[in-house]
């Protein structure tokens, strides 16, 4: 019963991690400079899960740790003349064009529904195990 529990515990772990990266997206939504200052817009992360249980070193089973992966897909576009991060090339076909990331909000919440979902589908889970676990050691004393 502890792999069940185990792998509940892990299950929470991997949301976790899958809710921060989404948190991070939907703040991101609109950057459009990177770390540095430089006009580089934000780019949106995405969890891999890899769908094999894996033993830790004590043996434990488990969900693996997710991949955190950037989406290579096109930035969005928006023509704004008076922004200061547009391109400024007179000679470029994205001249006054600003890019922004390639976020879009609604898919967020969406991931962000499914992934709380399944995280309370595993504190269900972990609740139901150690309750069973409860019942067994009283029916045993």
């Amino acid at each position: 019963m502890s792999s069940a529990l185990d792998i509940s515990a892990s299950g929470m772990y991997a949301q976790r991690i899958r809710l921060d990266v989404i948190s991070k997206n939907i703040a991101n939504a609109s950057t459009t400079r990177d770390a540095n200052g430089a006009p580089n817009p934000y780019r949106r992360k995405d969890v891999i899960f890899d769908f094999s249980p894996t033993r830790s070193m004590n043996g434990l089973v488990g969900v693996p740790t997710p991949h955190i992966v950037e989406d290579t897909s096109a930035f969005r576009k928006e023509y704004d003349e008076n922004h200061p991060d547009r391109v400024t090339d007179p000679n470029s076909p994205d001249f006054n064009y600003v890019y922004y990331p390639n976020v879009n909000p609604l898919v967020e919440f969406v991931n962000m529904i499914d992934a709380t979902r399944a995280y309370e589908a595993n504190v269900t889970a972990f609740e139901a195990t150690k309750t069973m676990r409860s019942t067994a050691l009283r029916l045993l004393g």
